[in-house]
């Protein structure tokens, strides 16, 4: 029987007397300050994504406890030179990476955990700050998405989006529902764009490229590319004329 112990509350914010929104501000912009890093070799976190995470490594079984007691919250930053990993140095991590918030972890009996993680935001890594701790830690700002386009543009993009996965989904045999229901989930151009890299991008340097791209039209633009890229493997290109 599994007798690990599931913790999905955020901590401190009943403690408190300002409102949980307040609470949440607060403690992401500490976060930001003070942020630890887990460098990963293929995974990049996107906004608004949900990614489950299995932590075994003594390091950030420390990492996961310290930042459930505190802010929930974590970089996963891509490693830009994954061979790095394997040396005694710390390897470098790409700058601009997905700060997320852990909304659910399960503590097995022998230490290790599984977690989801939900993206928040695309941050820059502005500095490395020195640590006592086992992990790395940084410090960050916020990167905000620019529009790229007019909001006629964008719309007309977004909905050219949807209308390409629409076509994916019937093309897939399984799973497109779930991946209509995802799209429909999607209010705004940006959050379409990202939910969208992280389930159907696989590449991790193009998921990276992604990451870093801040105007929306682009991405909206490159998400287009990869969906017809995609559909027409399973099809051929005259299922998209």
């Amino acid at each position: 029987m599994d007798t690990g112990k599931l913790v999905e509350e955020l901590p401190g914010a009943q403690d408190r007397d300002v409102p949980g929104e307040e609470v949440r501000k607060q403690l992401y912009q500490e976060a930001l300050r003070r942020l630890p890093m887990f460098p990963l070799p293929n995974v990049v976190l996107f906004p608004h994504a949900l990614l489950p995470l299995h932590i075994f490594e003594p390091r950030y079984r420390k990492l996961t406890r310290d930042v459930l007691a505190s802010h929930r919250m974590l970089t996963l930053s891509l490693l830009a030179e994954p061979e790095d990993a394997a040396t005694d140095r710390p390897p470098r991590a790409e700058s601009i990476a997905g700060i997320g918030e852990i909304v659910m972890a399960h503590e097995l009996p022998d230490g290790r955990f599984n977690l989801v993680v939900r993206g928040k935001a695309r941050i820059k890594i502005e500095e490395e700050l020195p640590s006592d701790e086992p992990y790395r830690l940084v410090r960050a700002t916020e990167v905000h998405d620019e529009p790229g386009a007019s909001p006629l543009e964008l719309k007309e993009a977004d909905q050219s989006l949807r209308l390409l996965v629409g076509r994916l989904a019937e093309a897939i045999p399984e799973g497109g529902e779930l991946l209509r229901q995802v799209v429909g989930a999607q209010e705004s151009p940006g959050e379409l764009a990202d939910v969208l890299a992280a389930a159907l991008v696989v590449d991790p340097r193009l998921r990276q490229q992604l990451l870093e791209t801040r105007e929306v039209a682009r991405r909206l633009e490159r998400l287009s590319q990869e969906v017809v890229a995609m559909t027409g493997r399973l099809h051929g290109p005259s299922h998209l004329s």
